[in-house]
């Protein structure tokens, strides 16, 4: 497997960015923003969805405790139902971005829209997570504090199977959906005629 690359820009602060569950049915939409520094390496670390459990907790550990700066927001349900989970992703991510304690130059973010953030240069990287060590990271840290939340969301509300499935809406899922209605945590905007006639 190739590296990752280490930067992308020849700012000293440059802010790599991701979201974690944009997809769901349930649960807030998470990011995270991690500069990194100049010289890391980490033949490990990749897009969140390529990592088992277990290494994305332990390169977690890594980041946390590697990055210049790390930080994690996220986006409530009832913030995704007013403003649309495309637009609750950049604010997930401003909000990640406003909690880092070195202030970045420079933002590296995955996927292909953003809205601007202040005064600050971008550039958007499709399927960035899988090509910069910074996305990657920011990637890892959204994905298990996103996963961290719904595990604990589960205990409140067994019949949905969150310690599982996390909010995407898996076959049981939606079954679940029809049997007892829609919990707190789900997205009341989504189209869930749309989604529970999918995989019947």
């Amino acid at each position: 497997m190739d590296s990752l690359k280490n930067n992308f820009s020849d700012f000293e602060f440059e802010a790599g960015c991701d979201e974690a569950g944009r997809g769901c049915l349930a649960g807030p939409v998470f990011a995270a923003a991690v500069i990194l520094p100049k010289g890391f390496k980490n033949k490990e670390l990749n897009d969140s969805k390529k990592l088992s459990e277990k290494q994305r907790n332990n390169l977690r550990k890594v980041v946390e405790k590697e990055a210049l700066a790390w930080a994690v927001a996220k986006v409530d349900p009832s913030e995704i139902d007013e403003i649309n989970i495309l637009n609750a992703s950049f604010l997930a991510m401003h909000r990640a971005i406003d909690k880092l304690s070195v202030k970045p130059e420079f933002l590296l973010i995955d996927g292909n829209r953003f809205n601007k953030y202040k005064n600050l240069p971008h550039t958007c990287i499709v399927k960035g997570d899988g090509k910069y060590l910074s996305i990657a990271a920011a990637s890892v840290l959204a994905k298990t504090f996103r996963d961290e939340f719904m595990t604990k969301a589960n205990k409140d509300y067994p019949n949905y199977l969150w310690d599982k499935n996390k909010g995407y809406p898996t076959l049981k899922h939606k079954l679940a959906i029809q049997e007892f209605g829609l919990s707190p945590h789900h997205r009341k905007s989504f189209n869930y005629n749309i989604q529970l006639k999918i995989n019947f």
